[in-house]
């Protein structure tokens, strides 16, 4: 028999072949440098950040890809999909080119503001790498924002950042341009002879480029299309599309070594469950509004201005006296979020709850509306703040109704004809929306089917508001809040468009 000595090297095995010295290695940690606005990110991020700063920037990107995903949804045309998302870019991911500062790349702000792109981007990879299905979503709405800052970006710093890539494409030469002139002609649309001769040529594997091909756009001989440099985006996205497929299936395969850390599973399960509707909550601005008079008598003429899910909770409760416990705490936190007080709110479900005594009322639901206000109960930091007004993520996800209660969403718990019967009652009979909700309903775009609704019932004065100028496309960006919804549509009934205010959260709830 033949002794195996434990600390002699098989001759078979490598001496490296161990992948724990590699995963376990102590990592060499390196700040970037980012000469280009536009990012193909294929560099994995190195540095070190704070874990506000991961949460915080996923977050804002999050808001991006959101939005471009909701106009998709819509069918708004390019140029009205770059009008409604430059604003919010602005505000929440802003990328300024090197012309915008004399120091140009070198510029600390514009080095942090790509950091920020750079890091989010690979953030949002390990939250969406973990199913098919979200890949393939992030990779859809990823190469959206990336063709949207393509097109917008300045053209001498877009050359400067194709000529600084390593595509797979071969230049076409002038003897064979010469050669295939009148195919080019015959094959690519409002081609002249001059731009033949002074225009560059590429030629690529016709695969790269489906959407050229599709639209009979190019000329394709031997399996190789030649592309024209005015349609080198195509290319572009193509080799972005490529490459953010292979990295979201290697981050996949190593998403299993991240279970072991328990700071970063809650944030990156949170991310991908708000890929559908980000979740959000509301800052005290967002409950103030001008000339609204917000008390127990006037919750009924507000209930016009109310979102599908509150008015059916109001109707029932004006129906049947009486709400179950999640429906009243769903129902309460809105008014709460309206800005009628403690006070007011006691007296509205007193006088709701109109077939119970006071001594039944103070001793089984009195106690309960102070808790939400956070007048009693509670912990020191919520007591006196109470609880959030709920907003449509958080009423899609957590408490399904059962029977005989009213809460939740109606576009998602509602049988199709229910929804469509409650849509009738509250005044929606337009075909063309009952149709497209019911797609958007089959398709599990609750939030769009909310906001088409909105859209349609306040269609003359958004279009009113968007000739003045008087509202940017961000006072009027994807409602995900039922307490946005309510401020929205009550200043814009009430024609208090000249100061809209933050319509929309500003801050997102983990």
């Amino acid at each position: 028999m033949i002794r195996n000595d434990s600390a002699r090297i098989d001759p078979k095995r490598r001496a490296t072949i161990d992948h724990r010295k590699k995963q376990f290695a102590t990592p060499s940690y390196q700040q970037q440098d980012y000469p280009h606005r536009l990012n193909l990110y294929h560099v994995p991020p190195t540095a070190e950040i704070r874990l506000e700063d991961f949460e915080q920037w996923a977050i804002d990107r999050l808001r991006i890809l959101a939005e471009l995903e909701a106009c998709s949804f819509r069918n708004r045309t390019p140029a009205e999909t770059t009008e409604h998302i430059k604003p919010l870019l602005d505000k929440w991911l802003r990328l300024d080119a090197n012309s915008s500062s004399p120091q140009g790349c070198t510029d600390l702000r514009l080095q942090d503001q790509r950091r920020k792109d750079h890091y989010s981007h690979f953030i949002l990879r390990l939250a969406f790498s973990s199913t098919e299905d979200l890949r393939r979503r992030f990779t859809r709405v990823e190469g959206a924002l990336f063709r949207l800052r393509f097109q917008t970006e300045n053209a001498r710093e877009r050359q400067e950042f194709v000529a600084s890539l390593s595509l797979d494409w071969e230049a076409v030469s002038d003897q064979e341009k010469r050669t295939l002139a009148q195919d080019f002609l015959n094959a690519t649309p409002n081609l002249k002879k001059s731009d033949i001769e002074d225009g560059g040529w590429f030629k690529v594997d016709f695969e790269t480029v489906p959407e050229l091909v599709e639209a009979r756009r190019i000329f394709v001989k031997g399996g190789k299309a030649y592309v024209p440099s005015k349609e080198q985006m195509s290319i572009v996205l193509a080799g972005f599309h490529d490459r953010l497929e292979q990295g979201l299936e290697l981050t996949a395969r190593a998403l299993p070594r991240l279970d072991e850390d328990d700071r970063l599973s809650p944030i990156l399960n949170h991310l991908s469950n708000n890929f559908a509707i980000p979740d959000s909550t509301l800052a005290d601005s967002d409950t103030a509004l001008s000339g609204a008079t917000i008390n127990a008598s006037s919750i009924d003429p507000l209930s016009a201005h109310f979102p599908l899910c509150m008015r059916n909770l109001h109707m029932t409760l004006r129906k049947n006296n009486h709400l179950k416990h999640f429906g009243r705490l769903q129902y309460t936190l809105f008014l709460k979020g309206l800005g009628l007080t403690m006070e007011d709110c006691l007296i509205f479900w007193r006088q709701s709850f109109k077939l119970i005594t006071d001594e039944t009322f103070n001793k089984e639901y009195r106690y309960n509306i102070r808790h939400s206000y956070g007048d009693v109960g509670g912990d020191a930091v919520r007591r006196g703040r109470g609880y959030s007004p709920f907003s449509c993520q958080k009423i899609l996800t957590e408490h399904p109704p059962g029977s005989g209660e009213s809460h939740g969403c109606p576009y998602r718990h509602f049988s199709v004809d229910n929804l469509a019967s409650l849509l009738q009652v509250t005044g929606v009979n337009d075909r063309d929306v009952l149709r497209g909700v019911k797609e958007d309903v089959d398709k599990k775009r609750f939030h769009i089917a909310c906001n088409r609704v909105f859209e349609w019932a306040h269609k003359t004065e958004i279009r009113q508001v968007k000739d003045d100028g008087t509202w940017k496309a961000a006072d009027l960006d994807t409602i995900v809040h039922p307490n946005t919804y309510f401020k929205r549509s009550y200043l814009l009934k009430r024609g208090l468009a000249d100061n809209p205010g933050q319509s929309q959260p500003d801050n997102m709830e983990m």
